[in-house]
């Protein structure tokens, strides 16, 4: 057993979270200490400098009412530790992992440190199979993947927080058990409000009963939120390699997080990089996504769901750019389809999954799946144009097939991304094949004449009109 290590007397200065302390002990880097004073409960820190001369502890709760002379630092001798075991699921924690609705502690099996490196690129397996979100321009446009990190990037105001909350609901594996499948859902630095509104929708719902939350309110101390989504994938990975789950992270909002590290690393006094974020953001973002994946030999999985606010909308701002380099892929939320009422605003063109084809198609969903979402891609793509073209030369302007490209994506909008509640694929897949009714079949070049035959050329849902089939002369026509 490690003696009790404490200094008294030593601290320095006081500055915002950070504690200064005369060096007069060994200690090391991340190691946890507990700072004490008087007959109040211990505040939790840790050691984040070191030097010849100085140690610098950065306190996880208010440092108001510390006096220099008063204060007693005790050092643990090891990392911060989060206890998991059998139970997790079903719990609402803070952001340093204490438990905030109820109930007794978590019979812990083991305590692991909570500053776990990312998986070894070695032991790493490739993504595969599919999570169906029940967002259509998600499931069936940009996939998600068991193993994968996919954030979302939104802008202020958009309605990140619903959209994130409709996933939890509704997230799940297909073909497989729903005991094999988890949420853990982390907010950091969110109000009161929205704290309050993810916990009550999860417990409603019934989500609550398969899923961990951690919750960081904007008015506790900024170095927590550093520390919240650590937690939060300590318990990922026991659910997820211990346990055997297939487990999703839900993160909201990552840009409270990097403004968090802004704020603690200009106290360290260090110099800035790009809009004042610390030159280290980078692999500092890189030790949280890299903790999803999926391991060689191992059942379970974890797949990261980032939420982040774009900075005055702005892609091209370290947070979306940084996070970008890491991940694989984003879905991107679109402020003038939220102008128009769409909802969730989802822009599938600049949204992108890197490991789509990894879980979609023959075996995993639908075999017609990859081909269908090729298609609504181009021809979404081919009316957006078409819309560029109208604003100049006016609809009168456009030819007839254009001006049914003009149709075909005010219908994809109000009837494919907008939706009123969760989609199964299926039913996703459906909307599709009757938006793609309209259009010329000779621009339906994504398709086989199987695929055409197959899907197009029988009455729809609702009585759509079908799409009439060329036969093989006018399609070597159409072909030139």
């Amino acid at each position: 057993m490690r003696a009790e290590v404490s200094v008294s007397g030593a601290v320095e200065r006081i500055d915002g979270p950070l504690l200064f302390l005369r060096r007069t002990i060994e200690a090391t880097l991340g190691e946890a200490v507990e700072v004490l004073i008087d007959d109040e409960p211990p505040r939790i820190g840790r050691v984040t400098g070191l030097d010849d001369d100085t140690v610098i502890i950065e306190v996880l709760e208010s440092t108001r009412g510390l006096g220099l002379d008063a204060v007693r630092v005790r050092f643990r001798g090891e990392p911060l530790r989060f206890g998991v075991g059998p139970g997790l699921l079903g719990r609402v924690f803070n952001g340093v992992g204490q438990p905030v609705n109820g109930g007794p502690p978590v019979p812990a099996r083991e305590f692991r440190r909570v500053d776990a490196r990312a998986m070894n690129p070695v032991s790493r397996a490739l993504p595969r199979d599919f999570i169906e979100t029940g967002i259509s321009a998600i499931d069936l446009m940009n996939s998600l993947i068991r193993g994968h990190k996919l954030p979302i990037f939104s802008s202020g105001g958009l309605s990140h927080d619903k959209l994130a909350i409709e996933i939890a609901r509704h997230a799940r594996l297909r073909g497989g058990s729903q005991s094999d499948f988890a949420i853990v859902f982390v907010g950091i630095g969110v109000s009161y409000d929205s704290a309050d509104a993810f916990r009550r929708a999860m417990e409603l719902s019934g989500a609550l009963g398969h899923t961990v939350m951690f919750l960081n309110r904007a008015s506790e101390p900024s170095p927590q939120r550093l520390l919240t989504p650590r937690y939060a994938l300590t318990a990922a990975e026991y659910l997820a390699f211990d346990e055997g789950r297939h487990v999703l992270v839900i993160m909201t909002d990552m840009t409270n997080y990097c403004e968090a590290l802004r704020e603690v690393s200009a106290s360290h006094g260090e110099v800035p990089s790009r809009k004042g974020y610390p030159g280290y953001m980078y692999s500092d973002l890189a030790t949280i996504y890299e903790r999803a994946g999926s391991a060689q030999g191992a059942e379970g999985t974890v797949t990261q769901l980032p939420i982040l606010t774009m900075p005055a909308d702005d892609i091209s701002h370290p947070i979306p750019d940084l996070t970008g380099y890491i991940t694989e892929g984003q879905i991107v939320l679109d402020r003038g389809l939220d102008h128009k009422g769409i909802e969730p605003p989802i822009n599938v063109l600049p949204s992108l999954s890197r490991l789509a084809d990894q879980g979609i198609g023959e075996g995993f969903t639908d075999p017609d799946h990859p081909a269908l979402s090729h298609q609504l891609f181009a021809a979404y793509a081919k009316a957006i144009r078409v819309r560029v073209l109208a604003s100049v030369v006016g609809r009168d302007g456009l030819t007839e097939g254009d001006r049914g490209y003009l149709v075909f994506a005010d219908r994809f909008e109000a009837e494919f991304v907008a939706q009123s509640g969760p989609r199964l694929l299926e039913e996703s897949m459906a909307v599709g094949w009757n938006l793609l009714r309209d259009l010329p079949v000779a621009d339906l070049t994504r398709l086989s004449d199987e695929q055409i035959a197959r899907h197009l050329t029988t009455a729809g849902p609702g009585g759509a009109p079908a799409a009439e089939v060329l036969d093989e002369d006018e399609e070597v026509d159409a072909d030139g």
